[in-house]
């Protein structure tokens, strides 16, 4: 079917992209790591020399907490009072071999700062993580079941309602060695 006028160009979108990576003192390398797209794209993406898949241009709008259509039309409108994400705009971690999904609750402008998570963990599920940085600590609440932490060498078993603090410069380890899914908030605090 024709259509009469001028020929259609997909938007342009590098340059609302770099200035929502900006406005959230995101580097390259943080957003490439939030989206799962690598930074020689993004890199490409910004200088207008590629322009995004609908799944790249997905993954990019889920990691700076925007909606595809704020990412793709390039005009500013004013600040919404309330700013809502539905659940499937929250980015989200999982491991299906290691039995656990982490939905990202905290704006990605705080990420190495502030963050803040929803961890579910199936039975045998397992959330294993590397030392942070020296002087960080993790808020866990368990929201359902219980599981059991270490850290810093020692193990303890935190139950529905209970929130362990602990300091997270070491190999930690979130386990559910219960029959059920547990579910909990994970904050980490970068100093």
């Amino acid at each position: 079917m024709k259509t009469s006028g001028p020929p259609q160009t997909p938007p342009e979108v590098g340059a609302t992209l770099q200035k929502m990576r900006l406005e959230r003192n995101l580097t390259l390398e943080d957003l490439s790591r939030a989206a799962g797209v690598s930074k020689s794209m993004l890199s490409q993406i910004e200088r207008e020399k590629a322009n995004p898949t609908i799944a790249v241009a997905w993954r990019l709008a889920n990691a700076l907490g925007v909606s595809i259509g704020e990412l793709l039309t390039p005009e500013t409108r004013p600040a919404e009072s309330i700013r809502l994400l539905e659940a499937h705009e929250l980015p989200t971690l999982s491991s299906d071999h290691a039995g656990y999904v982490l939905r990202i609750l905290g704006p990605m402008e705080l990420a190495g700062k502030f963050e803040w998570y929803e961890l579910t963990l199936a039975p045998d599920g397992v959330l294993a993580s590397t030392p942070h940085d020296p002087g960080a600590t993790e808020h866990l609440t368990v929201l359902q079941g219980a599981v059991e932490l270490e850290a810093g060498g020692e193990k303890k078993r935190i139950r529905a309602g209970a929130t362990a603090r602990y300091a997270v410069d070491c190999n930690h380890a979130i386990r559910n060695s219960g029959k059920v899914e547990a579910k909990a908030l994970l904050v980490v605090i970068h100093r």
